[in-house]
Protein backbone atom coordinates (compact mmCIF):
# COMPACT_ATOMS: atom_id res chain seq x y z
CA UNK A 1 0.00 0.00 0.00
CA UNK A 2 1.71 3.16 -0.98
CA UNK A 3 2.45 6.04 1.84
CA UNK A 4 -0.56 8.06 2.82
CA UNK A 5 -0.28 11.82 2.08
CA UNK A 6 0.01 13.93 5.81
CA UNK A 7 -3.22 15.53 6.86
CA UNK A 8 -1.25 17.30 9.34
CA UNK A 9 1.22 19.60 8.45
CA UNK A 10 3.20 21.90 10.98
CA UNK A 11 6.15 22.32 13.83
CA UNK A 12 7.50 20.28 16.96
CA UNK A 13 9.11 22.34 19.11
CA UNK A 14 11.15 21.71 22.08
CA UNK A 15 12.22 24.47 24.44
CA UNK A 16 14.61 26.43 21.54
CA UNK A 17 14.78 23.56 19.51
CA UNK A 18 11.75 23.74 16.35
CA UNK A 19 11.89 21.48 13.34
CA UNK A 20 8.77 21.71 10.46
CA UNK A 21 6.77 18.13 10.68
CA UNK A 22 3.98 15.89 8.56
CA UNK A 23 1.94 13.90 10.50
CA UNK A 24 -0.03 10.73 8.93
CA UNK A 25 -2.68 8.72 10.73
CA UNK A 26 -1.22 5.15 11.70
CA UNK A 27 -4.34 3.26 11.37
CA UNK A 28 -6.32 2.50 7.88
CA UNK A 29 -9.63 1.63 7.40
CA UNK A 30 -9.22 1.99 3.74
CA UNK A 31 -8.47 -2.55 3.17
CA UNK A 32 -11.75 -2.68 4.47
CA UNK A 33 -14.67 -4.14 2.10
CA UNK A 34 -17.14 -1.11 1.77
CA UNK A 35 -20.88 -1.14 0.41
CA UNK A 36 -23.22 1.14 -1.41
CA UNK A 37 -26.28 1.45 -1.28
CA UNK A 38 -28.13 0.81 -4.33
CA UNK A 39 -31.40 1.06 -5.60
CA UNK A 40 -32.51 -2.39 -6.05
CA UNK A 41 -34.64 -2.00 -9.10
CA UNK A 42 -32.48 0.55 -11.31
CA UNK A 43 -28.93 -1.08 -9.91
CA UNK A 44 -28.25 2.71 -9.74
CA UNK A 45 -26.25 4.45 -6.49
CA UNK A 46 -28.35 6.01 -4.25
CA UNK A 47 -27.03 9.59 -3.16
CA UNK A 48 -27.87 11.24 -0.02
CA UNK A 49 -28.32 15.24 -0.03
CA UNK A 50 -28.85 17.97 3.09
CA UNK A 51 -32.84 19.03 2.83
CA UNK A 52 -34.68 21.37 5.26
CA UNK A 53 -35.66 19.65 8.55
CA UNK A 54 -38.99 21.57 8.30
CA UNK A 55 -39.69 22.39 4.80
CA UNK A 56 -37.63 19.01 3.21
CA UNK A 57 -36.24 21.22 -0.10
CA UNK A 58 -32.60 20.67 -0.90
CA UNK A 59 -30.12 22.97 0.88
CA UNK A 60 -26.97 24.00 -1.73
CA UNK A 61 -23.38 23.14 -0.19
CA UNK A 62 -22.87 27.22 0.33
CA UNK A 63 -26.30 27.94 2.42
CA UNK A 64 -25.00 24.92 5.01
CA UNK A 65 -23.76 26.76 8.30
CA UNK A 66 -22.32 25.52 11.31
CA UNK A 67 -24.81 25.71 14.64
CA UNK A 68 -24.67 25.84 18.11
CA UNK A 69 -27.51 24.76 20.15
CA UNK A 70 -28.62 27.37 23.06
CA UNK A 71 -32.24 25.57 23.39
CA UNK A 72 -34.90 23.50 21.85
CA UNK A 73 -34.85 24.92 18.73
CA UNK A 74 -32.55 28.04 18.97
CA UNK A 75 -29.44 28.39 17.43
CA UNK A 76 -25.82 30.20 17.15
CA UNK A 77 -24.32 30.77 14.14
CA UNK A 78 -20.82 30.74 13.50
CA UNK A 79 -19.45 31.19 9.91
CA UNK A 80 -16.21 29.51 9.10
CA UNK A 81 -13.92 32.62 9.53
CA UNK A 82 -15.16 32.92 13.28
CA UNK A 83 -14.25 29.39 13.37
CA UNK A 84 -10.76 29.95 12.41
CA UNK A 85 -10.35 32.86 14.25
CA UNK A 86 -10.46 31.13 17.95
CA UNK A 87 -7.55 28.89 16.40
CA UNK A 88 -4.60 28.02 19.43
CA UNK A 89 -1.08 28.19 18.88
CA UNK A 90 -0.81 24.37 18.84
CA UNK A 91 -3.30 24.29 16.03
CA UNK A 92 0.46 24.49 14.00
CA UNK A 93 2.44 23.69 16.65
CA UNK A 94 3.44 20.51 19.03
CA UNK A 95 5.21 22.13 22.11
CA UNK A 96 6.71 19.56 24.45
CA UNK A 97 6.66 21.12 28.02
CA UNK A 98 6.99 17.92 30.00
CA UNK A 99 7.97 14.02 29.92
CA UNK A 100 7.02 11.21 31.18
CA UNK A 101 8.19 7.50 31.64
CA UNK A 102 7.64 5.75 28.93
CA UNK A 103 5.68 2.91 30.44
CA UNK A 104 3.62 5.01 32.94
CA UNK A 105 1.60 5.86 30.53
CA UNK A 106 -0.88 2.76 30.45
CA UNK A 107 -2.28 1.76 26.83
CA UNK A 108 -6.16 2.69 28.68
CA UNK A 109 -5.77 6.26 28.05
CA UNK A 110 -4.35 6.06 24.14
CA UNK A 111 -6.55 6.78 21.70
CA UNK A 112 -5.68 7.07 17.83
CA UNK A 113 -2.23 6.67 16.74
CA UNK A 114 -0.52 9.09 14.43
CA UNK A 115 2.73 8.95 12.47
CA UNK A 116 5.24 11.73 12.97
CA UNK A 117 7.93 12.53 10.80
CA UNK A 118 10.41 15.40 9.48
CA UNK A 119 9.38 17.47 6.96
CA UNK A 120 12.16 18.71 5.05
CA UNK A 121 16.08 17.75 5.41
CA UNK A 122 16.95 20.91 7.04
CA UNK A 123 14.39 19.38 10.22
CA UNK A 124 16.04 16.34 10.25
CA UNK A 125 18.62 17.02 12.78
CA UNK A 126 16.51 18.78 15.33
CA UNK A 127 13.80 15.88 14.43
CA UNK A 128 16.05 13.42 15.73
CA UNK A 129 17.66 15.47 18.52
CA UNK A 130 14.34 15.94 19.73
CA UNK A 131 13.69 11.87 19.10
CA UNK A 132 17.05 10.74 20.01
CA UNK A 133 17.07 12.51 23.75
CA UNK A 134 13.44 10.65 24.51
CA UNK A 135 15.04 7.59 23.51
CA UNK A 136 18.08 7.45 26.04
CA UNK A 137 16.10 8.93 28.47
CA UNK A 138 12.91 6.19 28.09
CA UNK A 139 10.67 8.71 28.39
CA UNK A 140 7.70 10.13 26.42
CA UNK A 141 6.63 13.89 25.72
CA UNK A 142 3.16 15.16 26.79
CA UNK A 143 1.90 18.28 24.93
CA UNK A 144 -1.40 19.41 22.82
CA UNK A 145 -2.59 20.16 19.15
CA UNK A 146 -5.30 21.18 17.80
CA UNK A 147 -7.07 17.77 15.53
CA UNK A 148 -10.28 17.13 14.32
CA UNK A 149 -11.38 20.59 15.46
CA UNK A 150 -10.93 20.17 19.18
CA UNK A 151 -7.47 20.77 20.97
CA UNK A 152 -6.12 17.74 22.46
CA UNK A 153 -3.84 16.55 24.91
CA UNK A 154 -1.47 13.86 23.11
CA UNK A 155 1.74 11.31 24.05
CA UNK A 156 4.64 11.26 21.60
CA UNK A 157 6.95 8.52 21.91
CA UNK A 158 10.15 7.38 19.93
CA UNK A 159 9.74 4.32 17.03
CA UNK A 160 11.86 3.04 14.84
CA UNK A 161 13.50 6.37 13.04
CA UNK A 162 10.22 8.69 13.64
CA UNK A 163 8.27 9.51 16.44
CA UNK A 164 4.44 7.97 17.67
CA UNK A 165 2.09 10.84 18.51
CA UNK A 166 -0.74 9.13 20.21
CA UNK A 167 -4.10 11.44 21.04
CA UNK A 168 -5.19 10.77 24.41
CA UNK A 169 -8.59 9.87 26.49
CA UNK A 170 -9.51 12.97 28.44
CA UNK A 171 -9.42 12.00 32.42
CA UNK A 172 -13.49 12.03 32.73
CA UNK A 173 -13.55 9.17 29.84
CA UNK A 174 -11.45 6.58 31.65
CA UNK A 175 -13.76 5.10 34.57
CA UNK A 176 -12.37 4.13 38.09
CA UNK A 177 -10.90 0.56 37.36
CA UNK A 178 -11.10 -0.14 41.30
CA UNK A 179 -14.90 0.65 41.41
CA UNK A 180 -15.14 -2.58 39.07
CA UNK A 181 -11.83 -4.66 39.75
CA UNK A 182 -11.66 -3.84 43.64
CA UNK A 183 -14.87 -5.81 44.39
CA UNK A 184 -13.08 -9.22 43.01
CA UNK A 185 -11.96 -11.58 45.67
CA UNK A 186 -8.45 -11.71 45.70
CA UNK A 187 -7.78 -15.66 45.52
CA UNK A 188 -4.39 -17.47 45.27
CA UNK A 189 -4.88 -19.88 42.48
CA UNK A 190 -3.89 -23.47 43.48
CA UNK A 191 -0.15 -24.18 42.84
CA UNK A 192 -0.79 -27.48 40.49
CA UNK A 193 -3.32 -25.77 38.81
CA UNK A 194 -1.38 -23.01 38.04
CA UNK A 195 0.98 -25.36 37.11
CA UNK A 196 -0.48 -26.44 34.24
CA UNK A 197 -2.07 -23.18 33.08
CA UNK A 198 1.93 -22.08 32.70
CA UNK A 199 2.77 -25.16 30.51
CA UNK A 200 -0.90 -24.43 28.42
CA UNK A 201 0.65 -20.53 27.96
CA UNK A 202 3.64 -21.56 27.26
CA UNK A 203 2.49 -23.94 24.14
CA UNK A 204 0.17 -21.32 22.60
CA UNK A 205 3.31 -18.22 23.17
CA UNK A 206 4.33 -17.37 19.79
CA UNK A 207 6.27 -14.02 18.66
CA UNK A 208 3.90 -11.52 18.03
CA UNK A 209 3.43 -10.59 13.98
CA UNK A 210 0.73 -8.65 12.40
CA UNK A 211 -0.72 -11.83 10.63
CA UNK A 212 -1.98 -12.48 14.00
CA UNK A 213 -5.05 -10.05 13.45
CA UNK A 214 -6.71 -11.40 10.37
CA UNK A 215 -10.25 -10.89 9.98
CA UNK A 216 -12.05 -13.83 9.12
CA UNK A 217 -14.95 -11.71 8.29
CA UNK A 218 -13.64 -9.88 6.11
CA UNK A 219 -12.24 -13.24 4.43
CA UNK A 220 -14.94 -14.75 4.27
CA UNK A 221 -16.76 -11.48 2.28
CA UNK A 222 -14.41 -11.91 -0.36
CA UNK A 223 -15.32 -15.24 -0.49
CA UNK A 224 -18.70 -15.09 -1.16
CA UNK A 225 -17.68 -11.84 -3.51
CA UNK A 226 -15.31 -13.68 -5.88
CA UNK A 227 -18.38 -16.57 -5.84
CA UNK A 228 -20.71 -14.39 -6.85
CA UNK A 229 -19.06 -12.97 -9.23
CA UNK A 230 -18.14 -16.22 -11.15
CA UNK A 231 -21.88 -16.92 -11.11
CA UNK A 232 -21.41 -19.32 -8.62
CA UNK A 233 -23.75 -19.75 -5.11
CA UNK A 234 -21.61 -19.61 -1.85
CA UNK A 235 -21.66 -22.07 0.11
CA UNK A 236 -23.08 -22.08 3.31
CA UNK A 237 -21.15 -22.22 6.62
CA UNK A 238 -22.34 -24.45 9.47
CA UNK A 239 -23.57 -22.75 12.65
CA UNK A 240 -21.02 -23.22 15.19
CA UNK A 241 -21.79 -25.68 18.20
CA UNK A 242 -23.61 -23.91 21.08
CA UNK A 243 -21.18 -24.26 23.81
CA UNK A 244 -21.25 -25.53 27.25
CA UNK A 245 -23.69 -23.83 29.58
CA UNK A 246 -22.64 -21.65 32.17
CA UNK A 247 -24.69 -23.68 34.71
CA UNK A 248 -22.74 -27.14 34.41
CA UNK A 249 -19.71 -27.76 36.43
CA UNK A 250 -16.49 -28.74 35.30
CA UNK A 251 -13.05 -30.05 36.87
CA UNK A 252 -10.33 -27.48 36.44
CA UNK A 253 -7.78 -29.57 37.00
CA UNK A 254 -9.15 -32.10 34.38
CA UNK A 255 -9.89 -29.00 31.37
CA UNK A 256 -6.39 -27.94 31.69
CA UNK A 257 -4.52 -30.90 31.37
CA UNK A 258 -6.87 -32.34 28.17
CA UNK A 259 -5.91 -28.59 27.12
CA UNK A 260 -2.06 -29.31 27.48
CA UNK A 261 -2.78 -32.57 25.93
CA UNK A 262 -4.48 -31.00 22.84
CA UNK A 263 -1.72 -28.51 22.63
CA UNK A 264 0.95 -31.33 22.24
CA UNK A 265 -0.50 -33.20 19.58
CA UNK A 266 1.54 -33.48 16.61
CA UNK A 267 0.65 -31.42 13.73
CA UNK A 268 0.14 -33.11 10.60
Amino acid sequence: MPPSRAFWKGYLKLSLVTCPVAMTPAITDGEKIRFRTLNRSTGNPIISRYVDGETGEPVEDDDAVMGYETAQDEFVLLEEDELEAVQLESTRTIDIRQFVPRESVGSIWRDRPHYLVPDDKVGEEAFAVIRQGMVETRTAGLSQVVLYRRERRVLLEPRDRGIVLWTLRDAGQVRDADEYFGKLKEEAAPKDMLKVARSVIAERTRAWDASMLGDRVQDRLHEIIAAKQKGAKPAKRKAPAEGRSAGNVIDIMDALRRSLAGERKPKR
